[in-house]
């Protein structure tokens, strides 16, 4: 008698709330306990990830799941196909891992089957934003007043705005913070090797000017954008 086969189970709720609440969690579980029942297979592991569509290429989860099953020669196994991904990048990707894998909603399905479902279910994906902005732009050009933006909407909640308006800020200053650190960080060793030659903040920045460099704004570069660059080192 064949050894029962090695099933590493991989479950995606789409927001925090979701990964809570269980909500569309169960579902999936239980397409899963199924598929072991009629195959016969082991279940030697379980990852769950709880992330948003857009970020596609963000599921440290589906990493470990496939490092795992690699590790142990196992079955990666998701209850439905669009729970992997909505982009063939996803697909495509466990594929090349040489990972074996299957969608509970389609055990039978092939390589060629599999592409073509992931790009239907991608191209789906798509369409559904398109509409929806279409609609909000009509709504908007009717004089409809949208989201947050209702009339009474604040009303009795100021202190959530305030709040919120304020988590924004600090939001948008990490994401700059960071946007800045990826594109001055080819520069930061040059300008820290000007420093320590003894060279002024306006002397490395007429320096950079002179060798082509701009600022990410794409302006020329000051003692204070200088400044500003050492800070990060």
């Amino acid at each position: 008698m064949s050894a029962a086969k090695k099933l590493i189970a991989y479950y995606r709720v789409s927001t925090q709330k979701q990964g809570k609440s269980g909500l569309g969690l169960e579902g999936q579980q239980a397409a899963f306990a199924e598929y072991v029942r009629q195959t016969g297979g082991c279940q030697i592991g379980e990852y769950i990830e709880v992330e948003t569509g857009t970020r596609k290429r963000h599921r440290p989860q589906l990493q470990k799941a496939i490092s795992h099953a690699k590790c142990c020669g196992a079955v990666l196994v998701i209850a439905k196909l669009d729970r992997l991904a909505r982009n063939v990048y996803f697909v495509s990707g466990i594929m090349e891992s040489g990972v074996e894998f299957v969608a509970c909603d389609n055990p039978h399905a092939n390589r060629l089957t599999i592409h073509i479902l992931a790009a239907v279910a991608e191209d789906e994906a798509v369409r559904i934003s398109e509409r929806t902005k279409a609609a909000l732009a009509a709504a908007k050009r009717r004089g409809k007043k949208l989201g947050s933006a209702r009339p009474g909407h604040w009303d009795g909640n100021e202190d959530r705005r305030t709040a919120g308006a304020h988590k924004g800020g600090q939001a948008a200053a990490i994401a700059n913070k960071q946007a800045a650190d990826e594109v001055y960080e080819h520069l930061i060793p040059l300008v820290t090797e000007m420093q320590a030659g003894g060279k002024s903040l306006q002397a490395i920045a007429d320096e950079l000017n002179a060798m082509g460099h701009t600022t990410r704004r794409g302006k020329s570069w000051n003692r204070m954008q200088v400044s500003r660059v050492l800070k990060r080192a």
